[in-house]
């Protein structure tokens, strides 16, 4: 569901997009712990939720919010992928690691190793770097 933040001041938006920026790199200084630990299924988690902020963060900064984590993936794409304003890449690897997640999450069977996750951590940094390059610079 799309909506419109109009309750926001200018100002509100700002601290919003701020905050959930550093959450994104604040989560994603998290996954050298938690790998280091070998939380291989706790690591993909929180590298979605550190691309989640990033994403969510965009949106806000443009005027749109959503309750759903599909709705981000709708809004990002409708908005910043399909206008190539965001690479198709970086669009689907934010899907990949939304479905990871999922089956981290709810798949009692679902196994992740190392490889799984040493491979999501440069794309999840240059995501979030990429978000926040269109954040800085309008």
């Amino acid at each position: 569901m799309k909506r419109v933040l109009t309750r926001l001041s200018d100002e509100e938006r700002k601290s919003v997009v701020e905050y959930r920026l550093q959450k994104a790199k604040d989560t994603l200084s998290e996954i050298k712990d938690i790998t280091d630990l070998g939380y291989w299924r706790t690591a993909v988690n929180r590298l979605y939720y550190a691309c989640y902020y990033a994403a969510s963060a965009l949106l806000v900064k443009h005027g749109y919010s959503t309750h759903t984590h599909s709705g981000v993936i709708n809004l990002l794409g409708m908005h910043f992928v399909s206008k190539e304003v965001i690479s198709k890449e970086h669009g689907k690897f934010y899907g990949k690691l939304f479905e990871l997640r999922l089956t981290g999450d709810y798949d009692d069977w679902a196994i992740f190793e190392a490889i799984d996750v040493q491979t999501l951590i440069a794309p999840a940094e240059e995501f979030i770097q990429a978000i926040e390059t269109l954040i800085n610079n309008p």
